[in-house]
């Protein structure tokens, strides 16, 4: 078997869903550490570099939803995916608001958590060392975003975004002043449509039009029944 090339975090408290999870993920060849509360999550991740959070929302100690709050405070980019009870819609929407990027429900496939953590790596690959010169730049209005490194620059002022952010933000500048379907979007942004994800695109558009707040020319307008219009004016 080839050496582990990725390292994830499982937090779950549940005995025989953790042993479950881990187990699979260690046959697909990932590098699993666990832990059983938010506690020990903090710990370990503070004592080890993660590519991927695993991350139940109900936990002893610690929530998940404190436990997503600590990591974002010292890493913007790591993708998290939530752990839900499937009937616990609040926790889905508030999981993205504190700066989750997906999550998936409970009961799931492993068939579905390992597609989605193979999806979040890829996207998620830095550019490698040497090649900062090829980092791509997009400009839009008076910011600059560089999707390779997730960030939003304007006046000098850098903002990390989450892999979710970004994936947003560059479908909306490919698509700017183009009237999109909020279906086109979850299915081109995450890969599905249903009633929770529209929730939870209504959460992410939120923080892009407090990002985007101090460039007047950039508006992100809500056209009622249909969708979005990412608007930029050009100048002059």
């Amino acid at each position: 078997m080839n050496k582990p090339v990725y390292t994830i975090l499982l937090v779950e408290d549940d005995d025989a869903l953790r042993f479950i999870v881990k187990d699979n993920l260690e046959q697909n060849n990932y590098n699993v550490l666990v832990a059983e509360d938010g506690e020990k999550a903090i710990q370990l991740f503070n004592e080890n570099n993660f590519d991927l959070i695993i991350l139940d929302v109900m936990l002893p100690k610690v929530d998940g939803f404190q436990v997503a709050k600590k990591i974002r405070e010292q890493n913007e980019h790591v993708p998290i995916i939530f752990l839900t009870a499937r009937s616990m819609t609040e926790d889905k929407i508030a999981g993205l608001t504190i700066g989750g990027d997906d999550y998936i429900p409970k009961p799931f496939s492993m068939e579905e958590l390992l597609l989605k953590i193979k999806i979040f790596l890829k996207r998620s690959q830095t550019v490698p060392i040497g090649e900062e010169s090829q980092i791509k730049k997009i400009k839009i209005g008076n910011f600059i975003f560089q999707p390779d490194e997730l960030s939003l620059t304007i006046n000098g002022d850098v903002r990390s975004l989450t892999l979710k952010e970004a994936e947003l933000v560059k479908y909306f500048a490919e698509n700017a002043n183009k009237v999109l379907g909020r279906n086109d979007i979850l299915e081109n942004v995450w890969g599905s449509n249903d009633y929770f994800l529209g929730r939870s695109l209504d959460v992410f558009i939120s923080r892009l039009r407090k990002y985007f707040k101090p460039d007047p020319s950039i508006k992100i307008t809500n056209l009622h029944g249909i969708g979005f219009r990412f608007s930029v004016k050009n100048e002059g």
